[in-house]
């Protein structure tokens, strides 16, 4: 649940009243009030893994894959946020979950509980699910202090920030985040 400064802030920048929008704008100001340190890199769009070839990324900075799934009912969802170089078996992970067979969910569910497109799955996308549906996955082997780059709901832009305070941001929205091991 959204607070009011929070939503005061979203429709201050966006002239939205509805939290189903988080843009990167938005974003950037709720990272700034929570006084959370992040930088942010402008780039050309990217779609794909292989199009982060061509940014810069910091030398010390973990580049995230983030996979959007559904259990076979379609009754649960996840974000997975793990490393890039992670390998990701989804039969082991829903094992590791407790889920019925895992698979990625369609644009349509993506644009439902995130309020994003293809191409731009990110864990900012959670300030998006006031329902509280998507469950939160990521690695117990990504140390908390360090710097992962994330989309801020926008593939023209990359947020750096630290681990530890994204799940702090995720915990303190309510969003409910499991570390596992992978």
């Amino acid at each position: 649940m959204l607070l009011y400064n929070e939503m005061h802030q979203h429709t201050k920048l966006t002239g939205r009243t509805s939290p189903m929008s988080f843009d990167k704008n938005s974003i950037y100001a709720l990272l700034n009030n929570r006084h959370i340190h992040f930088t942010y890199t402008e780039h050309r769009p990217v779609y794909s893994m292989e199009d982060l070839d061509a940014l810069e990324i910091p030398a010390n900075a973990v580049i995230c894959k983030n996979l959007f799934l559904r259990n076979s009912s379609g009754k649960q969802h996840f974000l997975l946020t793990v490393p890039l170089t992670t390998p990701v078996d989804l039969r082991q992970l829903a094992t590791v979950l407790g889920s019925s067979r895992l698979s990625f969910a369609s644009a349509e569910r993506l644009e439902k509980y995130l309020g994003l497109q293809s191409g731009l799955v990110s864990p900012f996308g959670l300030l998006n699910d006031t329902s509280k549906s998507v469950i939160f996955v990521s690695s117990k082997n990504l140390p908390s202090d360090a710097i992962i780059g994330i989309h801020p709901n926008d593939n023209t832009a990359t947020v750096w920030l630290v681990f530890g305070d994204l799940l702090a941001l995720l915990s303190e929205l309510k969003a409910e985040v499991r570390l596992i091991e992978l």
